[in-house]
């Protein structure tokens, strides 16, 4: 048992022997993390020994490896490829930068959601998460209760957080909210096309056996399967921490959090370095091992997620940042940018960097309650809203021998056309009984062909948007809203025009409602809406007038 633990064993005692039901009423945040290292305790670092290829490459015309590079929770600003960066752009990201320098980027490119699980559903198997019920981030009851009591408890809000107790009766347990087992996932796909598939970091989309990477297609896979891990022990003396004491989600992870990985199925163990560090230099050995052989690698990155912890050699050399939550921030995407560069460097060594075909994306937006106002700017909105703030993302392909570099493509494209990307590259053929929304970017025939969308939709409980001929969306019933913006001359969403074309949202809200024909029953309930306001972050003072909506999780 970790050091943690026993501290926060010691402290639940204590509350529940000298306070009753009230200490532990405050004491209970820490129970969710109490209980998963009593189940799993924590090892001790060990070596991951990686299932090798064979000596020699067996056809000099083998098909291409795949690269997936997902960031979590990265802001359209935080990288400097688009001329911006953290803090005014002192903190360049030359190593992501290079892969849209040499390869493609698409000018619009959006996630299939504007929080975690479902957009990472939509990658693994290249359809809306809605299809097929995955329509809101799983997280424990716990969370949502403790997140509704503190923001209930706050007089400072554009509008109190909602909370629906009949509805924990239908919640499943945490361990089964998941991707069904009857999705076809990308590594299913390539398995069967001969790949070696691997996973690393942040999964995600369930716990329970059946439901875990080695069940879904995944030869191999180190990480996690919750949506957060600490980076480093909090007291490292490597770390530098950035407590955000605004917001009563950074207080649940901070409170239950660990540094642990997961080799396959196996114990929980302390990784050997800094996270971000760790996921890319095992992912650099995983690509050693499989020289030889065609592999897909899934390389799921959680930074810059909070909580916000940074290495302090990265933290130093940001001296210019005064600001500490912004300067540990930078530090993250510093390490980020790092890791980016250990791969592309390693597929350069070892000969492999022509014939893969590397995408690097985010799962969604910055989020607003880091409490750093120009994450996702130039647009509004932040995570857990669809303006495109919250959904436009990076999107960068690189495949040297099939793009040329500098490529600059319209778009729009989609999180689950990385799905269709991939089997075309690798001669798969798509799954023929059901619905795939995702499109080949590439071309099977040869050139990059950019393959557009006419239109995308966006779902979560009453909240939906459609993006279509350049026109974009959004409805929601709390508050009961309407917003219509021409992307085509106003990209970020500053005129809404929609009393000025009441045909136009007629016709789109005509297409949502098509598209709720054909989304399943979510597989589990939202549990609290909690407002976001469009304009500020999270920390500070609220305006009247401001304009929000309610996310449903």
């Amino acid at each position: 048992m970790t050091r943690r633990f026993w501290i926060g064993l010691a402290v639940a005692v204590v509350a529940l022997g000298t306070g009753g039901y009230a200490a532990f009423q405050h004491y209970k945040i820490y129970l969710p993390g109490l209980i998963g290292e009593w189940r799993d305790p924590r090892q001790p670092t060990q070596e991951v020994v990686w299932n090798q290829g064979p000596a020699v490459s067996p056809s000099p015309n083998r098909m291409p490896n795949i690269i997936v590079i997902l960031a979590d929770d990265l802001g359209y600003n935080d990288i400097s490829a688009f001329g911006g960066g953290v803090a005014g752009g002192i903190v360049k990201t030359p190593r992501i930068d290079s892969l849209m320098r040499d390869g493609a980027r698409f000018r619009n490119a959006y996630a299939a959601n504007a929080t975690c699980s479902p957009s990472r559903a939509a990658i693994m198997t290249g359809r809306y998460p809605s299809r097929f019920g995955f329509e809101f981030t799983s997280a424990p009851v716990l969370f949502a209760r403790t997140i509704y009591e503190q923001f209930a408890a706050e007089t400072d809000r554009v509008a109190p957080p909602l909370y629906f107790d009949e509805r924990e009766a239908d919640m499943p347990a945490l361990e089964t909210l998941g991707l069904p087992p009857g999705e076809v996932t990308i590594a299913e796909l390539l398995r069967g096309k001969g790949y070696h598939t691997l996973l690393f970091g942040k999964w995600h989309l369930g716990e329970a056996k059946g439901l875990r990477p080695t069940d879904q297609g995944f030869d191999e896979s180190l990480g996690f399967y919750q949506g957060a891990s600490l980076f480093i022990d909090e007291d490292d003396p490597l770390a530098v921490n950035a407590k955000v004491d605004f917001d009563p989600i950074d207080k649940f992870l901070w409170a239950n959090l660990r540094f642990a990985v997961k080799y396959n199925d196996g114990s929980a163990f302390k990784p050997s370095e800094y996270m971000t560090d760790y996921l890319a230099n095992q992912a650099a050995a995983a690509i050693k091992a499989n020289r030889n052989r065609p592999f897909f690698m899934y390389l799921a990155f959680n930074a810059p997620h909070t909580p916000l912890q940074a290495l302090k050699s990265d933290y130093d050399a940001l001296s210019a940042i005064s600001d500490h939550r912004l300067r540990t921030y930078g530090a993250m995407i510093r390490a980020l940018d790092r890791g980016v560069g250990t791969v592309l460097d390693t597929l350069e060594a070892e000969g492999l960097a022509d014939n893969t075909l590397v995408i690097f994306t985010s799962d969604n937006g910055g989020a607003n309650y880091i409490g750093l106002r120009d994450i996702n700017k130039p647009y509004r909105g932040w995570k857990a809203t669809f303006f495109e703030g919250g959904i436009q993302v990076p999107f960068f392909i690189r495949w040297p021998s099939r793009i040329a570099p500098g490529t600059v493509l319209e778009g729009p494209a989609a999180h689950f056309d990385i799905f269709a990307t991939a089997a075309a590259a690798a001669g798969a053929a798509l799954p023929s009984e059901r619905p795939i929304d995702g499109v080949d970017l590439v071309g099977g025939s040869g050139g990059f062909q950019g393959a557009a969308h006419l239109s995308l939709f966006w779902r979560s409980g009453h909240y939906k948007v459609v993006r279509a001929d350049g026109w974009k969306l959004q409805v929601t019933e709390r508050p009961d809203k309407v917003w219509l913006f021409d992307l085509n001359t106003d990209p970020t969403e500053q005129h809404n025009v929609a009393d000025q074309f009441p045909d136009r949202v007629a016709a789109m809200k005509a297409m949502l409602a098509e598209q709720d024909k054909v989304a399943g029953k979510p597989l589990w309930p939202a549990l609290i809406e909690a407002p976001i306001r469009i304009d500020a972050p999270l920390g500070e003072p609220v305006k009247p007038g401001e304009e929000y909506i309610y996310w449903a999780n």
